[in-house]
């Protein structure tokens, strides 16, 4: 039979493991994702799938190769925590999931959005220590009263601006590669246009090292309208986090939400103790910002559906290697 072992496996994804292995693997499921620490736990697996920041390092693949492992997938979009020129140099084959429900981004993107917006952090914080009292800071703009600038028009854009477009809000777009489908939702603009305009701004462009490291940064920041949100369900790659705490502190843009960060893999998915630093001073900084910032610890993929697809198309990408000798979601790794 053959064992593959799946890392990052939360206890509520168990069972979607189990309904989608209709090719019966013999399956180690272990929440923990992969590290130099446990990559012992590869030994007499035939496969390993992984999840977002598990260390798919030189030195871990070449540990997975000496056990004979050939195959190290990963059930998500992105790629960055597999080094996949190790990977073709020691005739390791990598394939990924290259797309499963936009729903799951757009709407925890809408969600961040309409809770900023509508000051429900501040106000429920307030509520929550007993005090029931109504201030400025409560007023709000309804959304159909707004603009949003979705940057990065693709499937998960596209759903995004469906969905603020249903709520009754002007949708304006910004992309390299306009993407025919939105015409009847959002109407294109430059980027500068879009910053200038919108009362929220949402990014969902994928991370391009070497081009767009950082673009959410200090001149992008200075183009948006001072009582503006900003939204990023991307990649963390995308943020300045310096920048971003500065614009804030000098009221140059109203409130922030993300879902991702960069170097996420030092915070997210660990527990720090509440009255200690944690090791990025700027993620500190954002966090003492609540509820004018809001962060969750990409969770955007958590959901029945997104997990489901990512799940079953990984198990087909696995039943194809095996069957074909290929698979259509093989990628194609550096020379």
């Amino acid at each position: 039979m053959f064992k593959i072992i799946c890392f990052g496996v939360r206890p509520h994804e168990v069972e979607i493991f189990h309904q989608f292995n209709t090719y019966d693997f013999e399956l180690t499921l272990v929440e923990s994702l992969l590290t130099a620490d446990n990559i012992t736990l590869v030994d007499g697996h035939h496969a390993v799938l992984l999840r977002a920041n598990c260390h798919a390092t030189m030195t871990n693949l070449k540990y997975m190769k000496a056990q004979g492992i050939e195959y190290v997938f990963t059930r998500t979009v992105g790629t960055s925590h597999i080094d996949l020129e190790a990977a073709a140099s020691l005739g390791i084959k990598v394939a990924n999931v290259p797309s499963y429900s936009p729903n799951a981004i757009a709407e925890l993107s809408l969600t961040l959005a309409l809770n900023l917006l509508r000051n429900i952090p501040f106000t429920t914080n307030r509520t929550q220590q007993f005090d029931f009292r109504v201030d400025s800071k409560m007023f709000s703009k309804e959304v159909r009263n707004c603009t949003v600038g979705i940057i990065g028009t693709g499937k998960i854009g596209y759903t995004e601006a469906q969905l603020f477009k249903g709520l009754g809000a002007k949708v304006i777009g910004y992309d390299l590669y306009p993407n025919d489908l939105c015409t009847d939702t959002l109407d294109y603009v430059s980027l500068d246009e879009l910053l200038s305009q919108s009362d929220i701004v949402s990014i969902h462009v994928p991370h391009i090292p070497g081009e767009n490291d950082g673009m959410i940064d200090r001149a992008f920041l200075t183009k948006m309208k001072n009582d503006a949100i900003l939204i990023n369900t991307a990649r963390g790659e995308l943020q300045n986090n310096h920048d971003i705490v500065t614009a804030l502190e000098h009221n140059v843009i109203a409130g922030f939400a993300t879902d991702v960060l960069p170097h996420e893999q030092d915070v997210f998915f660990k527990q720090f103790d509440a009255w200690g630093p944690l090791p990025d001073t700027d993620i500190q900084s954002l966090i003492n910002m609540y509820p004018r910032v809001l962060i969750t610890p990409h969770i955007g993929s958590n959901t029945d559906e997104a997990v489901a697809n990512m799940v079953e198309t990984s198990f087909k990408n696995f039943n194809e290697i095996l069957t074909t000798g290929t698979s259509s979601n093989l990628l194609k790794t550096p020379n």
